[in-house]
């Protein structure tokens, strides 16, 4: 899985109101864990929690080795660099052209077509809404569309996926589906405030906006997530591991009840490994896939669970709102300048009558585009922070629970860049544009180096 395709499905009709929503949605991103520390074997016993108190969650059954770096074999390594690299560039060429796309749209008076149609279709605002915002949307997808076959068929290539392209169209087309019917309700509020207020549109538009992220980040794992893979209790086939689990968060302080545990049938779709936080209240939940249970230990299986434990406890999700809402206030405030300043410079020419103008909403697509674009390293600088607190959790939650936790945590790592083919060296800028994780080479080197315990210190999140 790449971060610029699946880190959010629907990532198009919801920019519609919010360039900011990796620092906001549920946490689909893959669990890249952190590393190995150094082995604990010659810590005293006074330095782990008292077996009465905290017994270990499993036993250790064979001699492991350590795990000093990421390491792929010569073969691996070719196909890692391949696979990263392919994925690098379709990123940056999503961005160009989607941009190009769009800047055609409105040049070609392709946008303005679409208006005449919705106003031909009916006087009726809302009812011109279900018609214009449909027709661009499709539109844009459909042009987009070459750019994800071409990647479904690189991680068919690279074995990364294992989805044929029935299943594959079928999903696409409930994204479609999804996607227009949430952006027929954005755009449907964004346009009538604009019509109430044609020069504070920008603050008043954020309330609604808000709620209306809040509503879909609370139906996401109860209605959207289902309709594209099989979820059930972790506890209907893997009942140990819920009662490890619940060791784990015993400690923590912060109990999370089994039926707040989910496991998701991906192997039917995926080689991949990962579990992730999702929702929000009610609907607030861990999920692991099945293919992080089959494909590790259950150490490593713990660990990674550790590491989405942590942004459970350290409040990820909510911190994301809060930090996505206030820049959604700023993004809007740069679109209205934007948008006002393109439409006195080319409205003419794109035969756009104003901001009220259905054909405007492409100028905000574009705008959207460009400012996601450029925005993109401060919000995986975010989420690179709340993945290293993670890290720090996972490490601190398993420490004395697992035996040579530190180990344990280095050969999930292992496994997770050699299934996913993570790239063994990405360049710095690279990690700094578009990386929502730290490599997993830094993060090996960081569990190697964090050991408060033998040093004294107090352990950042679990003391």
């Amino acid at each position: 899985m790449r971060w610029w395709i699946l880190s959010n499905r629907f990532a198009l009709p919801l920019c519609a109101f919010l360039p900011f929503l990796f620092l906001i949605l549920p946490r689909a991103a893959k669990a890249q864990l952190a590393s190995p520390a150094e082995d604990r074997a010659s810590q005293t016993a006074s330095q782990l929690p008292p077996p009465s108190e905290v017994p270990p969650l499993v036993m250790s059954t064979s001699e492991q080795t350590k795990t000093e770096q990421y390491t792929l074999s010569h073969e691996k390594y070719e196909k890692a660099v391949a696979y990263s690299r392919a994925g690098y560039t379709l990123y940056f060429l999503s961005y160009i052209l989607g941009g190009l796309f769009l800047f055609l749209i409105l040049r070609l008076g392709i946008a303005a077509r679409f208006r005449d149609i919705a106003e031909t279709a009916s006087q009726k605002r809302w009812v011109q809404g279900l018609v214009f915002v449909p027709l661009l949307f499709l539109l844009v997808d459909v042009l987009d569309l070459p750019v994800r076959l071409y990647w479904h068929r690189l991680s068919l290539h690279y074995e990364q996926s294992v989805q044929g392209w029935g299943s594959w169209f079928w999903d696409w087309t409930k994204e479609e589906l999804v996607s227009i019917v949430i952006a027929v309700v954005l755009v449907l509020v964004l346009f009538a405030v604009m019509r109430f207020s044609p020069r504070r549109w920008w603050l008043l538009f954020w309330f609604p906006a808000v709620a209306i992220l809040l509503v879909i980040i609370v139906i996401m794992p109860l209605v959207i997530d289902p309709l594209f893979n099989k979820f059930e209790p972790l506890s209907k086939q893997h009942a140990n591991l819920v009662a490890s689990i619940e060791k784990l968060t015993k400690r923590a302080g912060v109990p999370i009840p089994p039926e707040r545990m989910f496991l998701e049938e991906a192997s039917k779709k995926t080689n991949a490994i990962n579990a992730y936080v999702a929702g929000l209240g009610a609907s607030k939940r861990v999920v692991i896939w099945d293919t992080l249970i089959q494909k590790t230990s259950n150490e490593e299986t713990l660990f990674v669970v550790g590491h989405e434990l942590g942004h459970y406890v350290l409040g990820h999700v909510v911190k994301g709102l809060l930090a996505g809402a206030a820049a959604l206030l700023v993004a809007l405030y740069l679109l209205f300048r934007g948008l006002h300043g393109a439409l006195d410079r080319w409205g003419h020419d794109w035969k756009i009558l104003g901001a009220e103008d259905w054909a405007s909403l492409a100028v905000l697509l574009l705008l959207l585009q460009i400012l996601l674009f450029f925005s993109s390293p401060a919000i995986n600088w975010f989420s690179r922070m709340e993945e290293h607190a993670a890290d720090v959790y996972a490490l601190e939650i398993t420490h004395g629970l697992i035996p040579n936790s530190s180990e344990v945590a280095a050969q999930a790592f292992q496994a997770l860049g050699e299934l996913d083919l993570s790239d063994p060296n990405p360049p710095p800028f690279i990690t700094f544009w578009l990386y929502s994780h730290p490599p997993v080479a830094d993060r090996l080197v960081f569990a190697h180096t964090y050991d408060p315990w033998s040093k004294g210190e107090k352990p950042r999140y679990v003391k």
